[in-house]
């Protein structure tokens, strides 16, 4: 029979794990992201690929791919401001 304080003990090293091996994949993709996608998104881009088709290949959203983009000096068209939306109640 093994004691409450045991258990605990034993719950959260299962905790413990799994946040550790978590960690260590969101390092790893953030890493991938930055050393490996942004640069290639960029290439793709400077040779003329669809930004769309890019920022679907990356699996990243639009704002990200259009900072990469902007800060690589390409050319960015500026966001359009968006109209308040009328109450329709």
């Amino acid at each position: 029979m093994t004691i409450p304080e045991e258990e605990q003990a034993a719950a959260l090293r299962t905790v413990a794990d799994a946040g550790s091996r978590r960690a260590d994949l969101l390092a790893e993709a953030d890493r991938i992201l930055r050393e490996e996608i942004r640069p290639a998104a960029v290439a793709a881009a400077k040779v003329g690929a669809e930004r769309n088709r890019i920022r679907e290949l990356a699996r990243v959203g639009p704002t990200v791919l259009y900072r990469w983009l902007d800060e690589a000096g390409l050319p960015v068209r500026t966001k359009k401001a968006t109209r308040p939306r009328k109450d329709t109640r």
